[in-house]
C-alpha cells in the first residue's frame, strides 16, 4: 500500500465523467494498482486539492468495491479552492494524496431507511442506497434536484436494480411531482430511520419538518456539505489556555482559535476548516465554547466538553483547552 507516514494514500485518476450540470465525478485507484482500504455507506475521504486546501468528499461508489473510489464535485461558484481546484486543475491520469476512508454519516442497518437527497447530496446517500439493495432491506429514497439537468447519476440510478424504491423531484417540475415531505414524515414510525444530505436549507427543512411530526432526534441523520456563511460582526476577543503549558493566548475577533494558536506555534490539526468534519475536535477543561459548527447534535453542544476550534468561539472570557 502506498501510504505516507500520516496515512495518506496515493491514487491516480482512473476516469473524470460529467454526471451533471456543474458536476463532475473522479474515479480513483491505487497508484501501484493494488487493492484501497475498505470503506462502509456513508464514509467520506479527505482530498489534497492541487493548490494546498483539503477537502472532504463522499464515497458514492459500491461499498463492496475495493479497486476503485468515485466522488463527485459540484462546483461552487463561492469555491475557496477545492471544487474549484478539483474542476479546473484535476485531469485524467493526475495523481492525487487522499486520506483512507473514515464514516461520520454511518447506515444503521434498521427495519427501514427513508433515504433524502438534495443536489450534491446524492452521493453519501446513493452508496447507502446501494447497501440497502445488496442486503435485501426495505428503503425508500427521494432525491431533490433543481432541474433534471442538475441530477447527477440520475440515468445510473434509473438503470438500477433498486430503481422502483427512488423517486426523483426536480424544481423546475410539475407539483404533481415535488416532494411532500409533511406527507412522507407524517408520523413517527419506530422501525424507520430518515438519512439526509444536501445543502444546509435542504437538511434544515427536513429536520425541522421531523421533529414538528414527533420524530426522536436519533433517528434522523444527516450530514452537512458546507457552512453557511456566518455572521462575525458581534464577535469580541477572549483568552484560551493551553493545559499542558499554562500558556494563555488571546484570540482576537477577526481571528479562529486555531489561526490564533498556530501563529503561536500551537498547531491543531483541521481540514474542512468550517465545523463539518470534525477533524479538529478538542476537549474543553473549563469555560463555556460558542459552538458554531454543524458536527454536534444540540445534546453535544450542551455538554460542552468538545468543540470545533476551527469555526466556534468562546461565550465565557477564558477557554482551557486539553492540549
Amino acid at each position: 500500500m502506498t501510504t505516507s507516514t500520516q496515512g495518506t494514500l496515493r491514487v491516480r485518476v482512473a476516469r473524470r465523467v460529467r454526471e451533471a450540470e456543474g458536476i463532475d465525478s473522479f474515479e480513483l485507484v491505487r497508484e501501484d494498482g493494488g487493492t484501497l482500504p475498505a470503506f462502509s455507506a456513508g464514509s467520506h475521504i479527505d482530498v489534497h486539492v492541487p493548490g494546498g486546501t483539503v477537502r472532504q468528499y463522499s464515497l458514492c461508489n459500491d461499498a463492496a468495491e475495493n479497486n476503485r473510489y468515485r466522488i463527485a464535485v459540484l462546483r461552487d461558484t463561492a469555491s475557496r479552492g477545492g471544487s474549484a481546484g478539483m474542476h479546473d486543475a484535476v485531469h485524467e491520469g493526475d495523481v492525487l494524496t487522499i486520506s483512507p476512508p473514515r464514516n461520520l454519516f454511518a447506515l444503521h442497518e434498521s427495519p427501514r431507511s427513508l433515504l433524502l437527497a438534495g443536489g450534491i447530496g446524492v452521493t453519501p446517500i446513493l452508496c447507502m442506497a446501494q447497501r440497502l439493495a445488496a442486503i435485501g432491506a426495505d428503503f425508500e429514497m427521494h432525491y431533490c434536484a433543481r432541474s433534471r439537468e442538475r441530477m447527477a447519476f440520475a440515468s445510473e440510478i434509473e438503470a438500477s436494480p433498486f430503481a422502483d424504491r427512488v423517486h426523483l423531484h426536480f424544481d423546475d417540475g410539475d407539483a404533481a411531482q415535488k416532494l411532500d415531505l409533511p406527507a412522507l414524515i407524517a408520523t413517527p414510525d419506530a422501525g424507520t430511520r430518515i438519512y439526509v444530505c444536501g445543502p444546509q436549507g435542504f437538511i434544515d427543512h427536513v429536520v425541522s419538518t421531523a421533529k414538528a411530526r414527533g420524530w426522536p432526534a436519533d433517528r434522523v441523520h444527516l450530514e452537512y456539505f458546507g457552512a453557511a456563511p456566518q455572521d462575525h460582526s458581534a464577535d469580541d476577543a477572549f483568552d484560551v489556555k493551553i493545559a499542558s503549558s499554562g500558556q494563555t493566548y488571546t484570540v482576537p475577533a477577526g481571528q479562529s482559535i486555531t489561526q490564533a494558536l498556530l501563529a503561536h506555534g500551537v498547531e491543531i490539526m483541521v481540514s474542512c476548516e468550517q465545523g463539518v468534519c470534525g477533524t479538529c475536535i478538542t476537549r474543553v477543561l473549563e469555560g463555556t465554547p460558542d459552538h458554531r459548527d454543524l458536527y454536534f447534535t444540540d445534546d453535544e453542544k450542551a455538554s460542552g466538553n468538545e468543540f470545533t476550534p476551527c469555526c466556534s468561539r468562546s461565550k465565557t472570557p477564558l477557554l482551557v483547552l486539553d492540549l
